[in-house]
């Protein structure tokens, strides 16, 4: 079974791994000890694309449906604020990915200050998925896959295919980890900062897509012992070189932030001491996802 889902699993698991080492020494101890589960349980949010169709909305926000009542500045950023102003079926029709992380990241400081050490490395991995997921423009806008520009499939070249190729030449040591005062602002900064990428992801594949002949921009690759019709070696380099490092850039603040958030949440819970916890061998079953045979729910933009 062939899964593209955001970031691709590949990319979120390079992500969460990486954040780990610009963990200030307090936490990293406890993050290093446990860096296979939070690396693994990094797609868990994808695989529940699967089998939960409340899952989808927390992964994207699509920008321009706000804009057709007022600009997309005065919407609240407290949730309770926005399901004010506009009902709750239709922020999750249009996505909520910034307060997606906000929630995340409570839980994550109520498992701290509960010292559950399972939910810790369950709320860490999967506030990490959130955060890279904001972190990438095409989840920030209504033309999610190039379907109304005509580039169907652009969604998972940008994410899935470009990290896939490319990412082990990328420098993915971001330094240490900073506090987050706000959150739910700082999620919110980093939505507008993808939002504002967006054009340049779609009009730079456009103009190339006029350079290239049909038959040199598609061809069969091997992925996960499949050959699959995607994008052609050449046509990826073409798009990854005229996109100037873009997707380099957005995994380095995406490895940063995350770890921010981490130190953060850390920091808010009361820094509890992490510095002697022995490894966890797993986490609770019921958290198991198996998405074999499952079709995903929702959006197919990764597929």
């Amino acid at each position: 079974m062939l899964i593209l889902t955001s970031w691709g699993f590949f990319a979120h698991k390079k992500i969460n791994h990486y954040a780990v080492f610009a963990l200030p020494a307090q936490l990293a101890k406890f993050y290093k000890s446990n860096i296979d589960l939070i690396t693994e349980k990094a797609v868990d949010p994808d695989k529940r694309c699967f089998t939960d169709s409340a899952e989808g909305p927390r992964h994207f926000i699509d920008l321009e449906d706000y804009r057709k009542e007022s600009t997309v500045d005065s919407i609240p950023i407290h949730w309770s604020q926005a399901k004010e102003k506009f009902q709750e079926t239709q922020l999750l029709k249009n996505g909520i990915v910034p307060w997606q992380i906000n929630f995340t990241y409570q839980k994550l400081v109520r498992a701290f200050q509960a010292k559950d050490y399972k939910r810790i490395i369950k709320h860490s991995a999967e506030l990490g998925h959130y955060i890279a997921d904001a972190h990438v423009p095409l989840h920030t806008t209504k033309n999610y896959n190039g379907q109304l520009t005509h580039q169907q499939g652009i969604h998972a070249f940008w994410e899935s295919r470009l990290p896939e190729m490319f990412s082990e030449k990328y420098n993915l040591r971001v330094g240490k980890a900073n506090y987050i005062k706000d959150p739910l602002a700082e999620a919110w900064t980093i939505v507008h900062e993808s939002n504002r990428l967006v054009d340049s992801v779609l009009s730079i594949e456009a103009r190339l897509n006029r350079q290239f002949k049909a038959s040199q921009k598609k061809s069969f690759i091997e992925r996960n012992n499949q050959l699959v019709w995607t994008y052609s070696d050449s046509y990826a380099r073409a798009y990854h070189e005229a996109m100037n490092g873009m997707v380099e850039r957005r995994m380095q603040k995406t490895i940063l932030r995350v770890a921010s958030y981490w130190y953060s949440a850390w920091l808010e819970s009361g820094q509890p001491d992490l510095t002697n916890i022995e490894k966890i061998k797993g986490t609770d079953k019921q958290d198991h996802i198996d998405i074999t045979g499952k079709k995903r729910i929702g959006r197919e933009e990764w597929m």
